[in-house]
């Protein structure tokens, strides 16, 4: 029974993410026109600006901490003491898609303009980057395993009482072209908009630092684990943007 409870809570884990992906994209995009899409970016009346300020920065440390902090080795090795093994990628979910929902319910508005543009082909182009950002995401974690980043898989192996596959390093697709590409078409999603509020500036800056941020500790931590072919891969592939390699 508690096998079928772990797999239960990760599948409710998983239902929670995807939907919580999908408000991800009408928040950003301001798809308020959207059925069940009741908070965005920039809807609502702006307050003061310092307590905006405060407020927003505050949430997304919320999630940028917890996101960077329940990914590290040393605190799975911690936090695997008190859960079973086989729930802690879904409780890595649970934990994350919580804090994004935090954001959509409490994100307090700053509506002055940073950059706006009526050009209708700039328009297009700003629309495509923001879906095609959002889509590079969901496209390059089933280039790798979908299920495994989210949890399913390691439930579904726990209740067969099968274990799961040592990490193999693989270089699909995307992957050939720069390092992480769930993070770059998370980027060119945040900032693709043809109405950049400082409200709007201010989530994008913020998520991309976390990225920048984030991305040195989890080369470490691959680094160590898969060894030289992926040092190799560091030397070879560009970390963000296509063709660009950073020296080193």
């Amino acid at each position: 029974m508690g096998k079928l409870l772990i797999l239960l809570y990760g599948v409710m884990s998983y239902a929670l993410f995807f939907v919580t992906f999908l408000y991800l994209i009408a928040f950003v995009g301001n798809f308020d026109m959207l059925p069940y899409v009741t908070k965005t970016i920039d809807s609502g009346e702006a307050g003061p600006l310092g307590a905006s300020l405060m407020i927003n920065v505050g949430l997304v440390s919320l999630f940028a901490l917890t996101h960077s902090i329940m990914a590290r080795p040393w605190f799975k090795k911690q936090w695997t003491k008190i859960i079973p093994a086989a729930s802690e990628r879904s409780t890595y979910v649970l934990v994350s898609s919580l804090c994004l929902i935090a954001i959509y319910v409490y994100w307090q508005p700053m509506s002055d303009i940073v950059w706006q543009t009526a050009d209708s082909t700039w328009i297009l182009v700003l629309w495509a980057g923001l879906l095609g950002g959002f889509g590079v995401v969901l496209i390059s974690t089933f280039l790798i395993n979908h299920f495994e980043l989210f949890g399913l898989q390691q439930v579904y192996n726990n209740l067969k009482g099968v274990e799961m596959p040592t990490l193999k390093f693989v270089q699909p697709f995307f992957y050939k072209l720069v390092r992480h590409p769930i993070y770059t078409g998370f980027i060119i999603a945040f900032w693709s908009t043809p109405t950049m509020t400082v409200g709007h500036f201010l989530f994008a800056s913020l998520m991309t630092a976390q990225i920048l941020i984030a991305i040195p500790h989890e080369e470490k931590d691959l680094e160590n684990h898969l060894g030289e072919s992926y040092k190799n891969y560091l030397r070879r592939i560009p970390m963000l943007l296509p063709f660009f390699k950073m020296p080193n």
